[in-house]
């Protein structure tokens, strides 16, 4: 039996929702939908009394997954390390296919997000590299090139 029929999303916690939709939009996905969410449901999931939170799901132009960002309004969200390196535990990056890596880098910087490192080659086929956005997320951008 097959549990999992496709991959929905993967949900990242931000205290400014706003500049965070900025970033992911500025690398060219969009915005599906944006609502506020509490009541018994999310109190269930979560399992945090009294939860109100915002979130926003956003997708690539050619579909797939989607990135759920969400907002607590209540409780406040809790402060993660923002310098977390990839080698530290939990979820460390979200990944996107780009078209033109240096372009989408250049524009990254240009907003204030900068290269984790260096942008790196692999046996002639890809070109990647972090970039550090908002609230610390590591966004793995790769170019294919072979």
């Amino acid at each position: 039996m097959t549990y999992l029929p496709r991959f929905d999303h993967v949900g990242v916690t931000v205290a400014d929702l706003d500049a965070t939709i900025d970033f992911f939009v500025t690398l060219g996905l969009a915005v599906e939908g944006r609502m506020f969410l509490d009541g018994d449901f999310v109190d269930t999931v979560t399992g945090i009394p009294g939860t109100r939170c915002e979130i926003a799901m956003l997708r690539a132009p050619e579909g797939g997954s989607a990135l759920e960002l969400a907002r607590f309004l209540h409780p406040d969200h809790v402060p993660g390390s923002p310098a977390a390196m990839a080698n530290e535990l939990g979820l460390r990056n979200v990944s996107f296919e780009v078209v033109d890596l240096q372009g989408a880098v250049d524009q990254l910087a240009a907003d204030g997000y900068g290269l984790v490192g260096g942008v790196g080659e692999y046996e002639n086929a890809w070109r990647m590299a972090y970039v550090r956005g908002p609230e610390g997320i590591i966004v793995s951008l790769a170019e294919r090139i072979g």
